[in-house]
């Protein structure tokens, strides 16, 4: 991926400290916003990745870039793991997190965690399964990133990531490069507090590795029974391998 894809052009900030405060700013409406964007289609490849990830019938999940906490909160609804941890950079995306939860019986197995995917802070062979969502094209260093998830995980343990792509058939393709580069960043600039964040993470996902070449960098770090499976039109990449 190209590092030169940062939120803030004009930042000295690095990535890393950019994306942290591009998504410390639109907390507070990432959720209906997303929505607003993804015309609700979200949600249904969030359950497939809980399908998948809940087939192995995981005691323990990390789920990384957790923003707030959507995919973490589902796996504490729907499965008997004893340990689902929710990691994030965003200290305010993590704020509405533990507001979602408080009070409520799923502070018994699910927190929310501060960290950085390129430094976990969890001994080798912690979880039985990790996930990423719409978060992986975010990390500074990708290779660092799947080398610390590689760690963090069991032997056999499953990594599954959601993550947008470019359709490759026509006119999806054209459809896509409408939607995205002019009336997704409008969207964004409308009602958004942050005017740059959406253009960023449009621009971020049209030079992001998917499908095959994104198969081939977990394959290079590691990462075995590599596959992965479009999502509408190809909009969005579910991936998922085993250590």
């Amino acid at each position: 991926m190209d590092k030169k894809i940062k939120p803030y052009k004009d930042s000295e900030l690095n990535k890393k400290k950019q994306v942290e405060q591009m998504f410390d700013t639109i907390s507070g409406n990432y959720d209906g916003l997303n929505r607003v964007i993804s015309f609700g289609i979200d949600t249904r490849w969030r359950k497939k990745v809980i399908r998948m990830v809940l087939a192995s019938h995981p005691d323990s999940i990390l789920d990384i870039a957790t923003g707030t906490g959507d995919l973490a909160i589902k796996f504490a609804q729907r499965s008997n793991a004893s340990k689902i941890v929710g990691l994030d950079l965003s200290e305010g995306m993590l704020e509405v997190a533990r507001k979602k939860i408080k009070g409520t019986a799923l502070e018994g197995t699910l927190s929310f965690t501060k960290g950085d995917s390129e430094a976990l802070p969890f001994p080798d062979g912690t979880f039985d399964a990790v996930t990423v969502s719409f978060g992986i094209r975010n990390f500074e260093d990708l290779d660092k990133g799947l080398s610390e998830i590689y760690r963090v995980l069991k032997p056999g343990g499953r990594f599954v990531i959601l993550e947008t792509s470019v359709p490759a058939k026509t006119p999806f393709k054209q459809g896509y490069s409408v939607y995205t580069k002019r009336i997704l960043p409008l969207i964004g600039k409308i009602f958004s507090k942050d005017k740059v964040a959406y253009r960023y993470l449009c621009e971020s996902a049209s030079v992001f590795p998917h499908g095959e070449a994104l198969n081939n960098i977990l394959r290079k770090n590691g990462f075995i029974e590599v596959k992965n499976k479009p999502q509408t039109f190809g909009v969005a990449t579910i991936y998922s391998a085993t250590k």
